[in-house]
């Protein structure tokens, strides 16, 4: 039976990274993983890179630019005539990108040493790890380990109201596979993957309607700022419905009719397609986690403690198989925390400054705390709002959708989060995470010299802004 320093089971981007710092510390790593992609071949990156963050964002960027094309281009002087799209080609790219990046881990794996497993790994006592084989071996492998760590990530969750057939009704995986633009297309859910995926297709032709559960688009967003992103989408053409409830969906071979509530009436819509995007749930089949000792919530996520640390000793769960938010880069870092913990250091990850990005255009971006959430808390805070219609740069681009909203502190002037809709919202979110990361107060950026013309001087302005003294508004 072989003997390993670190087991890591998943290779999504908690799992692989964090194996990777594994490896970079001296450790002896092996990674158990099932992941297989449509040719029948076992993949790396998990739901991420196969088939969650690249390539959605791939779809994104190439119906942006048809959608460009079309639309955006002549007020730049540019006419195009006879612009068509062929999703093949379209997806083609896409298949490719996600091919060349995880065959890219392979080859990181190669070069640290790490022993890759082909296949699913579950948990038994003393830190003892099955593999059973996804090539149909019937004997299964068996190593230990002196630390394990779970990483199995997570799944769309299932609604009884509109159950997948992955042929009419689709999860995320599904609507990164259509081979044409629906004509109609209904999406359940108005979080991150609705109108992400929604707005891929909007754009390449479909009739998209969003079924949003709440009174509000994006709940967890500021206010403002999710008014904004309302008023935005639906001017582009996304039908977003609120407080609309599905209560049922029937299917043909070629079309659904979905039933909701809203406002106490029973309505109808019919499509060509069916987009369930209601969340995600923690993935622990197989795993054994139960039989291993490990405790899990109420809702079947495994139970941590700040470190990662489950309540078995030795055992480790990072990424969305935890608690917090379902993001790539937060599981990486607790990847690399825990990597580096195992190896007698000190790693830590700070679940304040965690960046949320949302990849619709403009996108939306954020870190820390809503304005309605620091009013709950009774946090005493001050606003700096800047549009970017104040930005040169922006004009310059013909992009001057959206705003910078910077909250800080009413008391000390830290920096206490960051929100923003418009252009490269998500590159500029990141100017906010390591002012915050250093306590950085809104004074510090407004008295920092921003490039001339750029984005981020919305970002400084908008700081100036907290003390009433913008300069281009």
């Amino acid at each position: 039976m072989e003997q390993y320093d670190v087991v890591v089971i998943g290779a999504g981007p908690g799992g692989y990274v964090a194996a990777i710092r594994c490896a970079q510390l001296g450790l002896k790593t092996a990674v158990v993983d099932q992941w297989v992609n449509p040719d029948g071949q076992a993949s790396l990156g998990g739901t991420c890179l196969n088939v969650g963050c690249i390539p959605s964002k791939a779809l994104l960027d190439s119906s942006e630019k048809f959608h460009q094309l079309q639309h955006g281009f002549h007020e730049h002087g540019i006419a195009m005539s006879g612009v068509s799209i062929d999703i093949a080609a379209m997806m083609a790219r896409k298949d490719k990108i996600v091919a060349t990046l995880t065959s890219g881990i392979e080859t990181l794996f190669l070069k640290h040493k790490i022993t890759w497993f082909k296949g699913t790994g579950r948990l038994f006592d003393n830190k003892t790890v099955e593999i059973i084989s996804d090539d149909g071996g019937t004997t299964p492998e068996t190593v230990t380990a002196s630390h394990v760590i779970i990483a199995t990530g997570s799944r769309p969750r299932q609604l009884d109201a509109a159950p997948f057939d992955e042929n009419i009704v689709v999860d995320s995986t599904g609507a990164l596979k259509f081979t044409e633009a629906p004509k109609r297309l209904v999406v359940i859910g108005g979080g991150v993957v609705g109108l992400e995926l929604g707005s891929v297709w909007q754009r390449l032709g479909s009739q998209v309607t969003v079924l949003v559960r709440g009174e509000k688009l994006l709940r967890n967003v500021d206010d403002q700022i999710a008014q904004e992103a309302y008023t935005q989408l639906t001017a582009q053409g996304l039908d977003i419905q609120l407080g609309a409830v599905p209560i049922a969906t029937e299917t043909t071979n070629k079309t659904a009719t979905v039933t909701y509530l809203q406002g106490g009436e029973e309505k109808i819509l019919r499509a060509n397609k069916v987009l369930v995007s209601a969340g995600r749930e923690p993935y622990t089949d197989g795993l054994n986690a139960a039989d291993a000792g490990l405790k899990l919530d109420a809702k079947g996520f495994i139970e941590v403690d700040g470190l990662c640390q489950t309540n078995v000793s030795g055992i480790y769960a990072i990424g969305d198989v935890t608690r917090g938010p379902m993001l790539a880069h937060k599981a990486s870092e607790e990847g690399v925390s825990v990597a580096e913990r195992i190896a007698g250091q000190s790693g830590h990850v700070n679940y304040e400054t965690i960046p949320w990005v949302i990849y619709t255009h403009p996108e939306i971006a954020w870190v820390g705390p809503t304005s309605q959430e620091l009013r709950a808390k009774g946090v005493e805070f001050r606003i700096g709002v800047f549009p970017f219609k104040g930005n040169g740069r922006a004009y310059a681009m013909g992009d001057v959708i959206g705003m910078v909203k910077l909250l800080s502190d009413a008391k000390s002037d830290r920096l206490l989060a960051a929100h923003i809709i418009g252009p490269n919202a998500s590159e500029m979110i990141a100017e906010a995470v390591v002012a915050m990361e250093f306590n950085a107060s809104a004074e510090d950026i407004a008295r920092t010299v921003h490039a001339h013309p750029t984005l981020s001087e919305a970002f400084h302005e908008a700081a100036l802004a907290v003390d009433k003294r913008t300069l281009h508004i």
